[in-house]
């Protein structure tokens, strides 16, 4: 197949690989910004000729350049490449459903492509929705914690993949996280959705490298592995400051909330609520049965991606974390503390083990350890961890 390009289109090309990619979404005058995957188009534009293309995607999918953003969906479809469907992950193509809210199948209005759903029916790509594709590119921005599922969607679609040898180009994004690693290892008899993998709650890793990483320790099913192309990125490292200049999820409004994410998810799995239900989301926590003396108070309303907020119309107690310095690990004072407070005789919920990916955290809770003996115990896993992790890092 020749690929036919249009004068104007040709121009867009030469446009994105000539333009400054800046880092946070804003102008900068240091040469030293960060260049994601899907900014390098030229890099990757050369594989795509002569394909059948699905794309796994949302709204965080995009190209920048210093005047606008372009979604690369649109943008590759207006390369006049062959482009198939869609693969949607949670939250939807566009971004706007609950979390854990099932998606439906649909037609994208602008580009009319079929888009598929990664959380509604399958999880997995089926072998009929991969009929006829010989090639699918992987791009959404992770925040860098085991139980946000968009890794967990990249397990199944790297499966797919390999099962059926069609190769995966995966464009690499920066970790907002990931200039640490911390938190309990999983342990496989917690296995699920919000946690597929032995990697400790926050691996401190890019998308591209934990690619990397389920394909070298053969975590895909039978231990298949896929051909696997990482678009890397440029002028980045695992301590480089970066902000999204797109939430990544209804929930994770700005750089606050997906700091404090890692911390403050453990709430879910508890009568306490993180947010939701305010514009504060994953910034506070609070609960009706909490020290009904705190100063901070709010009360949850269904809003946008939280339909059915915890707690909600009914005030709750806690506490406002918008202005604590930025972590670089997990705090575990305020779990302890609010576990501490809790008036009623239920705190913990059957989702809690899933998050920690251990049984042991809710037991330590309950026991009432301190903070350095729960780190303690984690120790050891993260030893582990890091060598296997260092295998397939690509930046440092």
């Amino acid at each position: 197949m020749i690929l036919t390009i249009r004068k104007n289109t040709y121009l867009f090309i030469l446009l994105v690989i000539s333009s400054t990619i800046v880092s946070f979404g804003q102008e900068q005058e240091s040469m030293h910004y960060i260049q994601t995957g899907a900014d390098q188009i030229g890099s990757y534009l050369p594989k795509l000729k002569g394909k059948k293309i699905a794309i796994v995607a949302n709204q965080t999918s995009v190209i920048y350049d210093r005047k606008k953003t372009t979604h690369l969906v649109d943008s590759l479809v207006s390369l006049d490449l062959n482009i198939k469907k869609v693969f949607a992950p949670e939250h939807g193509f566009r971004g706007k459903a609950d979390a854990g809210e099932s998606i439906e199948d649909g037609v994208d209005i602008k580009t009319k492509l079929p888009i598929i759903s990664l959380y509604g029916k399958n999880k997995k790509p089926t072998k009929d929705q991969l009929k006829g594709i010989n090639l699918v590119i992987f791009d959404i921005q992770d925040v860098g914690a085991r139980f946000y599922t968009y890794i967990s969607t990249l397990h199944y679609v790297m499966e797919a993949c390999a099962e059926l040898n069609i190769p995966l180009i995966l464009l690499d994004r920066p970790n907002p996280n990931g200039h640490y690693i911390d938190g309990p290892v999983l342990e496989t008899d917690h296995k699920s959705f919000v946690g597929m993998h032995p990697v400790p709650v926050v691996y401190g890793m890019t998308i591209g490298e934990y690619g990397q990483m389920i394909n070298g320790e053969k975590w895909l099913k039978d231990g298949v592995k896929v051909a696997l192309t990482v678009i890397k990125l440029k002028n980045y490292t695992h301590n480089s400051e970066y902000i999204l200049p797109i939430k990544p999820s209804p929930n994770l409004p700005n750089e606050k909330s997906i700091n404090l994410y890692p911390s403050l998810c453990f709430f879910e799995g508890t009568n306490v609520s993180a947010g939701r239900g305010t514009d504060m989301q994953f910034q506070i926590y609070g609960s009706p049965f909490l020290n009904k003396k705190s100063k901070f108070t709010f009360t949850a309303v269904p809003n946008e991606g939280s339909k059915y907020p915890k707690h909600a119309h009914a005030i709750s107690y806690g506490e406002d974390l918008r202005k604590v310095n930025k972590l670089s690990n997990i705090n575990l004072s305020w779990l302890i503390k609010a576990y501490k407070q809790n008036r009623t005789k239920s705190f913990f919920n059957s989702f809690f083990t899933k998050l920690a990916g251990t049984k042991s955290l809710q037991t330590q809770l309950e026991k009432e350890a301190s903070e350095s003996v729960i780190r303690a115990s984690w120790k050891k896993g993260l030893d582990k961890f890091k060598i296997v992790r260092n295998k397939y890092l690509i930046y440092q």
